[in-house]
């Protein structure tokens, strides 16, 4: 009896041990075939230009306080031709000389499909922040002359489609220079009481 209960739980073990290989090797396929697919169709990833700021407002008070507000206008193209990119999260905002003078502002998430194009407008703004003493003695500088350079970041989130296949989510990092003639509204066009739009059409660096 002690020896069938033995061949018995033997059985149960081996069993368990073929299930368990059965689904190591399905998992191994899998992650093959997705790697296969990735390296076959080579993501590129997504191209955005600067089109043009609006400027509302650009003001530097005492002691250090800046204020702004502008919208921007962002056009992403997605260079791929089997491959959709899935924005989960992306915040614009702006710095000067590596400080943030902005809060973030969100895009919504969307998607972008095989050799899309979006345009994103969001409006970046920020009330009396605070900036270093050096920059702003550059920011004096620099108005003094005319052109202010800024420049205009996106952050977050993406994910690639492949087919069906989703894959996880990667960083995204979007610099783009913004060279602004505020010293001159005749470089830009009056837009309402007070604003000024100046067309940039600035390539941006992307890394993922």
């Amino acid at each position: 009896m002690s020896k069938d209960c033995g061949n018995h739980g033997g059985g149960k073990e081996a069993a368990v041990r073929r299930i368990l290989t059965a689904v190591i090797a399905f998992v191994i396929i899998v992650l093959i075939t997705i790697f296969l697919v990735w390296v076959t169709l080579r993501p590129t990833k997504p191209r955005f230009v600067l089109q043009d700021a609006t400027v509302f407002a650009f003001n530097l008070s005492q002691p250090n306080l800046l204020t702004t507000n502008f919208q921007v206008t962002f056009a992403s193209r997605n260079p791929n031709s089997k491959i959709g990119i899935y924005y989960d999260r992306l915040h614009v905002y702006a710095t000067y000389r590596n400080q943030q003078i902005s809060l973030r502002t969100s895009i919504p998430p969307t998607y972008q499909g095989h050799k899309e194009d979006n345009i994103w407008s969001p409006f970046v703004y920020g009330t009396a922040v605070p900036i270093a003493p050096y920059n702003s003695i550059a920011l004096k500088d620099e108005q003094g002359r005319g052109f202010v350079g800024l420049m205009i970041r996106a952050d977050g989130r993406v994910r690639w489609k492949v087919g069906t296949l989703i894959t996880g989510r990667y960083h995204i990092h979007v610099q783009c220079p913004a060279y602004i003639n505020l010293g001159n509204k005749a470089a830009g066009v009056i837009v309402g009481d007070n604003a000024v739009k100046y067309t940039l059409v600035t390539k941006c660096s992307v890394n993922v």
